[in-house]
């Protein structure tokens, strides 16, 4: 089962990129740092708890994650991973310079030696400034692969639930008191989605439990108790006022619906394939964000509004697409291929180096 498609996840993907566009272009980009000189009251009200479509992503990936490694290979982990983020996030990474130095200044601005520490996707470790903002979520989904790579390391990813139960443990216990770097490793501030996402994996391959409802359940109350914290610094931040009520409902939505998922209960839903839904949605998430802040500031107010609004976020989704099918699609096997020629090549003389290390009988 766990090498089955679940087609609703596809959807998932793309709805929350979708929040996560809208909450940029209608709301975050005008209403602090000075990203975007054009304001869209119409659908601000509600966009701005778009934000939370990136909790969403984090539950998914949990979700994800976990079906991938559950095969036990670390290997096979890395590689994946590694083909999937990295060929979309170059030409993504490329584009967004690109426009930087066509059209970005005043409110913009990238040197190349930025842009290289960019591409390697390890800036956020190396404090050097991210090429667009919206790469601050790769970051901590980096460091929860990591923690999915250690347990594949020493071959225990089949003892998830444990794994699970004790980061929930210890998430729970650093929150009550905050141990800075136990924080960061463990990516406490985002680790109840992760969990949460990972176990309703569980739940779907393996069905529910006693003990996986409670570790979903505990993993809601942490998610919305910490998010709802976090409020106060948004309404400061962006000079607004949010309603938690709203904000927690929206966020018990994304449980209900993951465990719809996880059960199976999804209807037409689950049945419909959401692929090219699903395929848009990470060089979407990359490419929106400062590109869009960009368009906006060089045509308004000379051109009508909502024509550059709507005509950036179609012209955001047909490049989106474009990097899918111009740059994943041709890039992606012979990658694959390539990097497994090359970690076959590292393995086999250290099989022939083991096995001469073994005792003649």
């Amino acid at each position: 089962m766990t090498n089955s498609r679940v087609n609703e996840i596809d959807l998932l993907r793309f709805l929350a990129a979708l929040a996560v566009v809208f909450f940029h272009y209608s709301f975050r980009g005008y209403a602090a740092d000075a990203m975007s000189a054009m304001p869209y009251p119409l659908l601000a009200p509600l966009a701005k708890y778009g934000y939370l479509g990136v909790e969403l992503f984090f539950m998914i990936s949990g979700f994800v994650i976990l079906m991938t490694a559950a095969n036990g290979s670390l290997r096979r982990f890395a590689i994946s991973r590694f083909v999937r983020l990295y060929p979309a996030f170059w030409a993504c990474c490329t584009a967004t310079f690109l426009v930087t130095i066509a059209i970005g200044e005043p409110r913009f601005s990238a040197t190349i030696g930025q842009y290289l520490v960019n591409m390697t996707m390890l800036s956020g470790f190396v404090g050097v400034p991210s090429i667009d903002g919206a790469y601050w979520s790769l970051f901590v989904e980096i460091r929860f692969y990591a923690l999915v790579a250690i347990i594949l390391a020493i071959g225990k990813i089949h003892h998830a639930q444990i794994f699970l139960v004790l980061w929930l443990i210890f998430s729970v216990a650093l929150e009550l008191q905050p141990v800075g770097m136990l924080r960061l490793f463990l990516v406490t501030d985002y680790s109840a989605f992760f969990i949460a996402g990972a176990t309703f994996f569980l739940i779907w391959s393996k069905g529910p439990s006693v003990t996986r409802v409670g570790i979903v359940t505990i993993s809601w109350w942490l998610a919305t108790t910490q998010s709802i914290s976090r409020l106060q610094g948004l309404e400061k931040h962006y000079d607004t006022s949010m309603n938690a009520f709203l904000a927690g409902g929206i966020l018990t939505s994304f449980f209900v619906v993951m465990m719809l998922v996880a059960l199976g209960k999804t209807g037409i839903f689950g049945r419909k394939r959401w692929l090219l839904l699903g395929s848009l949605t990470y060089p979407l998430y990359l490419l929106h964000q400062n590109i869009g802040f960009m368009v906006f500031n060089t045509l308004y107010p000379s051109i009508n509004t909502h024509v550059v609004f709507w005509g950036t976020l179609v012209a955001a989704l047909v490049f989106a697409y474009a990097v899918h099918y111009f740059i994943e699609r041709p890039l992606s096997p012979p990658m694959k291929a390539t990097l497994n020629m090359f970690a076959d090549r590292i393995q086999q003389p250290a099989l022939r180096s083991s096995r001469s290390a073994e005792p003649r009988r």
